[in-house]
Parts: structure tokens; C-alpha cells; sequence
């Protein structure tokens, strides 16, 4: 069980993990040893709530195939378990990020201030360019 909020957990057997070789750092112990883990978790078929699905599948973007699964790489360690660390701390953080429900907007409208302040404003900008003009009787 990996614990994402107080109230939000997924399950070990929710994600697939599938270690290759890597490239990068490590000599000729990249050649040998398949350290990068390729971590999957398919978002329809997981615990989480629908909400969160939805969000999940809008923040993972590319990442995301057409049947719903999620697929995190990582590479950037030399170790096997440091590399699947690591793929598992970017999937519980975008699981947060999606956990949290965005703010409503509540449409407003400008007051009458700062609508005669705008009009203001361009009246002044106006001025300022019809000035740079040249007028046929300069010349």
C-alpha cells in the first residue's frame, strides 16, 4: 500500500514495473545491468476516485496512452532501486497534484472606476501617437 494523502492510498498490485537497460550514468555497468525501471499504472482500473481520475489523466498529458495507462521513466540513477524509488515519488506527486480539486471561478466584472480609468488610459495612448504624426503642412 502506498499511502498518497490521509485519506488516498493505491495499491502495490495497482502498478507494473518493468526494469531495461539505461543509458547515462554508469559506465560499463549500463551495458550489463537493466537499472532504468519503466513503472505503469493503468488510471481506469486503479482505486482512486473518479474525480481524481480524470485530473490524473488531463496532468499526465503524453504520458498517458489511449487506453488509460500511465507510464513513468526513470533513469537517472545508477542503482535498480534508487531508479524505482525515484519513478514511484513522480507518480505519488502527480497523484497529489491531481488530488487537489481546482478552484471555481467566480466571474466578475470590472467596476465603473477602473472601466473610466481603461477609457482614461487609451484617451492618453491616443494622444501620445496622434502626436508622433506627421501633418501634411509640416512638410
Amino acid at each position: 500500500m502506498i499511502a498518497i494523502t490521509d485519506t488516498i492510498a493505491i495499491h502495490e498490485n495497482e502498478i507494473a514495473e518493468r526494469f531495461v537497460r539505461a543509458s547515462g550514468p554508469g559506465g560499463q555497468n549500463v551495458n550489463k545491468v537493466a537499472t532504468a525501471v519503466e513503472l505503469r499504472f493503468d488510471i481506469g482500473a486503479s482505486s482512486l476516485p473518479q474525480e481524481i481520475k480524470n485530473r490524473l489523466t488531463t496532468l499526465g498529458g503524453s504520458r498517458v496512452s489511449a487506453d488509460g495507462v500511465l507510464t513513468i521513466d526513470s533513469r537517472e540513477h545508477r542503482t535498480q532501486t534508487m531508479n524505482r524509488e525515484a519513478a514511484r515519488a513522480r507518480l505519488v506527486a502527480l497523484i497529489q497534484r491531481a488530488a487537489v480539486r481546482p478552484r471555481t471561478r467566480r466571474p466578475t466584472r470590472p467596476s465603473r472606476a477602473a472601466r473610466e480609468q481603461r477609457i482614461t488610459e487609451k484617451k492618453q495612448r491616443g494622444g501620445v501617437k496622434s502626436a508622433r504624426q506627421r501633418r501634411p503642412d509640416d512638410e
